[in-house]
């Protein structure tokens, strides 16, 4: 979305610490303002007909201008109907205006067809921050934070008479991360980006309905059945699909981004821990190097002249650098027209409308990733000297050629990002003025405007072999909306079409009328082209008729000769239960385990089967070609998890038989098996018999576990590593060792790792040893036993009982932790917690608030600001080496302004960014454990806290899981300094280069 094309800022009073590292005040070394001011000139606008020669575009192709104000203004998104029509998202309201409710959408006519728009109708308005469109049933869904809403003109003037909402509970926290791009599927669904600012969905009208929670995932919706699911995703703005499915996102400066897997395959196993979804594939890096025809702003060259001089607070990137660099991609796009020459086919297309241009890469296959190229040797595909030029999103075209929105703003940057001495002289609502381009090649002849509304079912069916990607994806949602049974014959006869494109498509059509067949998909998986075959597999999980056929012939597929064939085959079999398809993916393990994306589909499919596939697989081992022990040791802690009876006589009879010579790999089995089982909240004695190899293998481990914690000739490193595998021994016979590991004279690494192992036991003992040690413990060595201590409830009281007989002074415990205790279920823990925040006389927040604008004026010592960094702000903050990046970068802390910091810093819990939230979750075992959400997947959450300390817990192991609604920063910061240390602190922070 545009404001996103700024770099992203989206900083609220968040973070633990996060007060210690916040400069609210400005050098008193600004120059003089009247300089300032003569060094940021307004920049004239260009006229419409005039911005066309401002334009540099690589030779072959050029740019025309199809619509400009009045008949359009502030573009930010598109979508053409069937006939051709183009329908414009107006966000007129960027950036600060979120209560105006500005936002249009405008339906623009070409009449004559000569290519240019001429007739111009506002479709509907009154919408706030609106980002995404998309055509359906003669109307449009329009995305406008919190809501989609479907908007659709019934008598014909042009403008909607129906505007109702259909969803709503998008976040809109921040104006760079809302909702977004809205695009056709092949799975007949609206796909959308969620982006930064998350999402609890509901259907309008239900308040009462289990929301859908997005965070790090996109999501589609049935426009028919009005269904909405999560999907993998989590980009910033913008998506797209190339012609086979594959999907691509950008977020800020990593401007090309693959989606790896779809969410709904992990959400079957719930034992799998899986990586992200998107990889970044761009050779040149995420923040690779652009070159701008127009020069940099002169606020852009001011402001990083004053971060560098430290006039003003902010990041110095690239040495100093003004530009020349990916600071905020801006929607990304893959051709898939007709007009272009056929090598553009497939290009990747990104706006970068800080820098008014439009980036080139190329893409080819790497194995299962991608690698994504550049194009244009030290120069864009488009690029213009009018900084006014802001190319905020791309599309493809019924014309096959590529349509550009230009937002067309003098200034595009987010205004937090921009010193208050530089804003004032700057016009951030330049609105009113907006263009919309088309580029094509320079032989380019104007053809007749593509009319589909009308055509016939025949005509629409043929389409979906046509070479311009608008036309086949028309024609299929045209289908879908009709579901006339009379096409169902001729897609089906479209299967023997010499285009693969529309052989796949009409597979897809078919399933959208629950009219696909096995005899059809028997013959696609046959076809010669690997994509048929790949989606001709994939859809094979629908069909409900002659599924014994359509098993029989996939099992037979394990050896295709294409890579990716193979890998959707892993994914689809887990949707076909038998020992034939378990005995398919032992063959596609054997062949290519050591690939992580392969091991994850083959795992996804072994809910069920996990042992007999880790029996089959150890069984023999000399049919293997890949490293399977990544994977055994996977399915060894799922089986440990899931507690079968069947998995876990089949793995420990298969570790059994494992020749003397695979020891390690035994041993290894052995206590994955336990660690799983530990997470389930059970011994693996009470499932693995005694005199199994399993149980004195680990007894073996665990014994030489216990030697090398104790051992202090060993390397601190390798004696954590031992002391964190004694959580799989029982409490009674390693209680002794813990406490021992935590003596003053041991290293902090063998310290925390003890304090870790010690967490995991449920035993009433931890509180006591935790507690004993307590008045000898670091600072870093507190915060890991608090974190234990408050895991569980009886440990809680043993701690607050310790605060109540003076063994721990209530000052000792942190204010925040206390907030978060008296949010508790539990009435005994909030009453206690409640009566220590009152002793803890912490003040009303804005009496603090007011108390510390003495530091605004003070000047500080950076040496000691440094001391005071690394002691308390480096939990959370990262600077000159030292600390954890788990609150927002220091480039968007250093960016915010005074009022807004102190506020932010000194009351973190009036208004949370919904990233930095902090959550408790309490786990079925009794655990409770907090953090903000750091990522998310189908089948797994991770939450992340101060020291860079994190957990990933399986959705399946957590009983409840809720917002606290604070901040992840504490309260009572003041406590730990005083105005002038925090002086010192922002002295320092703005010294840093």
């Amino acid at each position: 979305m545009p404001a996103r094309l700024a770099r992203a800022l989206s900083i609220s009073a968040s973070v633990a610490a996060l007060a210690l590292l916040s400069p609210f005040c400005i050098s008193a070394d600004l120059p003089d303002e009247a300089q300032i001011k003569a060094e940021l000139p307004r920049i004239a606008p260009h006229e419409p007909a005039a911005a066309l020669s401002t334009f540099r575009v690589q030779p072959g192709y050029k740019i025309e201008q199809v619509a400009a104000e009045p008949l359009v203004v502030d573009p930010v998104c598109l979508a053409f109907d069937e006939n051709s029509r183009l329908y414009a998202v107006e966000m007129r309201d960027y950036s600060e205006q979120d209560k105006e409710k500005l936002g249009r959408v405008r339906l623009l006519e070409d009449t004559d067809g000569d290519g240019r728009y001429d007739k111009s109708t506002i479709f509907a308005e009154g919408l706030s921050w609106p980002t995404a469109i998309a055509c359906y049933d003669g109307g449009v869904f329009v995305g406008a934070a919190p809501d989609i809403v479907y908007c659709k003109d019934t008598n014909g003037d042009g403008r909607a008479d129906v505007q109702k909402t259909i969803y709503t509970g998008f976040g809109r926290s921040n104006v760079q991360g809302l909702l977004n791009t809205f695009t056709w599927t092949l799975d007949n669904r609206s796909q959308g980006a969620t982006s930064s600012s998350g999402a609890e969905v509901r259907p309008a009208g239900d308040p009462k309905a289990l929301p859908l929670v997005l965070r790090g995932r996109d999501f589609q919706f049935d426009p028919k059945t009005l269904k909405i699911e999560a999907v993998s995703g989590g980009g910033q703005y913008g998506l797209s699909f190339d012609d086979w499915g594959q999907k691509f996102v950008c977020s800020n400066s990593d401007h090309i981004q693959q989606v790896m897997y779809e969410d709904r395959y992990l959400a079957r196993n719930p034992y799998l821990t899986p990586p992200s979804p998107r990889k970044s594939i761009a050779v040149d890096g995420p923040q690779a190097e652009i070159y701008r025809a127009s020069p940099p702003e002169p606020w852009r060259v001011v402001r990083t002249r004053l971060r560098v001089s430290g006039a003003v607070p902010g990041v110095v990137e690239m040495g100093g650098r003004v530009s020349g660099y990916f600071t905020g991609a801006s929607g990304i796009t893959i051709y898939r027209g007709d007009a272009f020459p056929a090598a553009m086919r497939g290009v990747a297309v990104i706006g970068e409308a800080c820098a008014g241009m439009l980036h080139r890469k190329t893409i080819e296959a790497d194995g299962l990733q991608l690698i994504a190229r550049r194009m244009d040797a030290k120069s864009e595909f488009v690029a213009s000297t009018d900084i006014w030029f802001r190319p905020v999103e791309t599309f493809n075209a019924p014309d096959g050629g590529l349509y550009i929105a230009d937002l067309y703003r003098e200034v595009i940057e987010h205004p937090a990002s921009l010193p208050p001495i530089i804003k004032k002289h700057l016009d951030l609502t330049s609105r009113n003025r907006g263009r919309i381009y088309r580029v094509v090649p320079t032989d380019f002849k104007q053809r007749p405007l593509p009319k589909l509304g009308k055509l016939s079912t025949v005509e629409l069916v043929a389409l979906l072999a046509h070479e311009n990607a608008w036309h086949r994806e028309t024609a299929a949602r045209l289908l879908y909306e009709r579901q006339d049974t009379g096409a169902i014959g001729l897609l089906e006869r479209l299967g023997s079409s010499p285009s693969p494109l529309g052989r796949m498509h009409a597979l897809y059509v078919l399933d959208g009328q629950q009219a696909l067949k096995a005899d059809t998909l028997l013959v696609a998986l046959a076809n010669r082209d690997p994509h048929v075959r790949q989606h001709a597999v994939r859809l094979a999980e629908r069909v409900k008729g002659g599924r014994d056929r359509l098993a029989s012939k996939l099992c037979g597929m394990t050896d295709d000769d294409n890579l990716r064939v193979r890998y959707q085959l892993a994914f689809t079999l887990g949707a076909f239960d038998g020992p034939e398809e378990r005995q398919a993916l032992v063959r596609l393990a054997r062949a290519s385990a050591d690939n992580v994306w392969m091991r994850l589909a083959i795992q996804s499919s072994l809910a069920r089967g996990a042992g007999a596939a880790l029996a089959d697989l150890v069984g023999e081992p000399t049919k293997a070609k890949a490293d399977l022990t990544p994977l055994l040791t996977a399915l060894a802690s799922q089986i440990g998890m899931q507690a079968k009876k069947e998995d876990v006589t089949d793995a420990v009879q298969a570790i059994d038989h494992l020749p003397a010579a695979q020891d390690a790999l035994a041993g290894s089995l052995a206590v994955a098996m336990s660690e799983g089982s530990i997470k389930a909240g059970r011994p693996l004695s009470a499932s693995v018999p005694e005199s199994s190899r399993v149980a004195r293998l680990l007894k073996a481990r665990l014994a030489s576990s216990a030697r090398v914690a104790a051992d202090e000739k060993q390397s601190p490193a390798r004696r954590a590593a031992a002391a964190r595998v004694l959580v799989l021994s029982p409490f009674s016979e390693v209680r002794g060792l813990l406490a021992e590991l935590l003596n003053q004279r041991q290293p902090q690494e063998v310290q925390l790792a003890a304090v870790a192992a010690l967490s995991r036991f449920a035993d009433p003992g931890v509180a006591s040893i935790l507690l004993e040690g307590w008045s000898t413990f670091s600072p870093a060595l507190r915060a890991a036993a608090l974190d234990a201590l408050v895991a569980r409830p009886a440990r809680i009281h043993a701690l607050l009982d310790a605060v109540a007989d003076g063994r721990i002074s209530a000052a000792e415990i942190d204010p925040a932790r206390l907030q978060l205790l008296a949010t508790s279920l539990d009435p005994k823990i909030r009453a206690r917690a409640e009566s220590l925040l009152k002793s803890a006389k912490l003040g009303r927040r804005q009496d603090v608030v007011d108390s510390y604008r003495t530091a605004l004026k003070l000047s500080g010592d950076a040496v000691h600001g440094k001391q005071i960094f690394q002691k308390i702000c480096a939990a959370c903050h990262k600077a000159d080496g030292v600390g954890h990046e788990i609150g927002p970068n220091l480039a968007t802390v250093k960016t915010r302004g005074a009022e807004f910091i102190l506020l932010n810093v000194l009351d973190p819990s009036r208004e949370v960014n919904p990233q930095y939230v902090n959550y408790l979750a309490v786990t079925d075992d009794g655990r409770s454990l907090t953090g903000m959400i750091a990522a998310e997947t189908a089948t797994s959450i991770t939450l992340r806290r101060a020291e860079g300390a994190s957990d990933t817990l399986l959705r399946i192991n957590i009983e409840e899981m809720r917002s606290t609604g604070l901040s992840l920063m504490p309260e009572g910061l003041e406590k730990q300094i005083d105005p002038q240390g925090l002086a010192d602190v922002i002295a320092y922070i703005l010294s840093l280069k």
